[in-house]
């Protein structure tokens, strides 16, 4: 197995349970501070999500200069963005910038694209925003030509349909050959799939229980054979969220403290963890939880064998008591060596 840490670079106070519910404002450079943790802890990769806007304020760190930030204070661990959403970055800028970033950090950068799904902070910031088949089609004509971009030794010429270029050097080139690794992520619409099965060396899915989870693999399976490719070339891994304390006792504790917070207007409270917590349920939250991993070390161990089983090698973590480090580093401690 795999682990990645996911850089809580936004705040989501409170009952929602999202991402950073223990985290009430944003500390850029704390925020900074737990990407180098992960590192010396043997996380293997660190993962930053890409936005304008979010979090219960809207404040959330740019996610290219974060990486490249990260790039310059570590050594060894891989560098991700978590679903790099095409709107905010032309492909071949995209590309200049990921062959640079893999450049400066010897090797360690993992693709992961998108084509955008948060409609309002695209338009807030005055950029196009097309329908669902166009930004697909526009993320899938981007991966051509940012791939073509990385590895070509003669200048560009790109005339698609959505983009081109005319003379165009991407120098210096990634390190890593034959390229940086290209993830993409969910299983949406046909389309959306069909591109996977294309374009990526990789697939993750948003944190799910994991009967919805085999679902969508079904679905990914079903693109691959479309495609004539085995599944079998695909990277599986999961972003999912943490909840890990040495007791049972602990962990509720700490979702108590969360549920204390006021809600955010980003997602909806968890109204099922919440009441379960009122009511003080002798069993362990894990009961009522399905799509995190939540309990103490062993009984996540249990839960992590539960979606190995399904295939999936990666692991992508939000670890929700954050500014607390204790989660990662129990984690890390304890889970880590097995």
């Amino acid at each position: 197995m795999i682990f990645g840490y996911c850089v809580p670079i936004f705040a989501n106070p409170g009952a929602a349970f999202f991402r950073t519910p223990a985290l009430t404002s944003l500390d850029p450079r704390a925020a900074v501070e737990t990407a180098v943790e992960a590192e010396q802890l043997g996380y293997d990769s660190v993962w930053v999500a890409d936005h304008l806007m979010h979090g219960f304020d809207d404040a959330i760190m740019e996610g290219w200069t974060t990486l490249s930030v990260i790039a310059g204070r570590t050594r060894r661990i891989r560098l991700g963005n978590i679903h790099m959403a095409q709107p905010f970055r032309a492909p071949a800028m995209a590309a200049k910038m990921a062959a640079t970033l893999d450049a400066i950090s010897g090797g360690r950068l993992i693709f992961f694209y998108d084509c955008g799904w948060q409609e309002p902070e695209v338009r807030a910031y005055g950029l196009d925003w097309p329908n669902d088949a166009e930004r697909i089609a526009r993320m899938d004509e981007g991966l051509s030509l940012i791939t073509a971009l990385w590895s070509a030794h003669e200048p560009l010429d790109f005339s698609g349909k959505y983009f081109s270029t005319q003379a165009a050097l991407c120098r210096p080139a990634p390190v890593q050959t034959p390229r940086p690794p290209i993830w993409l992520g969910e299983a949406r619409t046909d389309a959306w799939l069909d591109a996977i099965a294309r374009h990526a060396d990789g697939w993750n899915s948003t944190p799910v229980s994991p009967s919805v989870l085999r679902a969508k693999l079904d679905a990914l399976r079903g693109a691959c054979e479309r495609a004539g490719r085995s599944m079998s070339e695909l990277e599986l891994s999961l972003e999912t969220q943490v909840l890990i304390a040495p007791t049972e006792d602990a962990v509720k504790d700490l979702a108590r403290a969360m549920v204390k917070h006021p809600p955010s207007k980003r997602v909806e409270p968890r109204r099922d963890v919440v009441e379960f917590l009122e009511r003080n349920d002798p069993r362990p939250l894990s009961a009522v939880v399905h799509d995190w991993l939540v309990g103490t070390p062993e009984a996540i161990s249990q839960q992590l064998k539960g979606y190995t089983e399904l295939g999936i090698t990666y692991f992508m973590l939000w670890f929700l008591d954050y500014p607390s480090l204790d989660g990662m580093r129990l984690f890390a401690n304890t889970l880590l060596p097995r």
